[in-house]
């Protein structure tokens, strides 16, 4: 089974929303777009940066909290 047989059955068995995201990763040749890959990477790295400055928020105000606390 060639590899644009398996591209093409895994793309008709996606939902309609799925296709196009799927069919603008893989071209007609069956190679992948670095550009998707980088902006896939680059999503990922921005859902981790917020999340730490999210968490690191949360961590200082705890720390500023209790310390006006223990300051009365």
């Amino acid at each position: 089974m060639s590899t644009e047989k398996i591209i093409s059955t895994e793309i008709n068995d996606l939902s309609p929303s799925m296709t196009h995201e799927k069919s603008a990763e893989v071209s007609s040749s069956g190679r992948v777009d670095i550009n998707v890959l980088l902006e896939r990477v680059r999503k990922v790295q921005e859902k981790e940066r917020r999340t730490n400055i999210f968490s690191l928020g949360l961590i200082l105000s705890l720390i500023i909290v209790v310390g006006i606390i223990l300051s009365f």
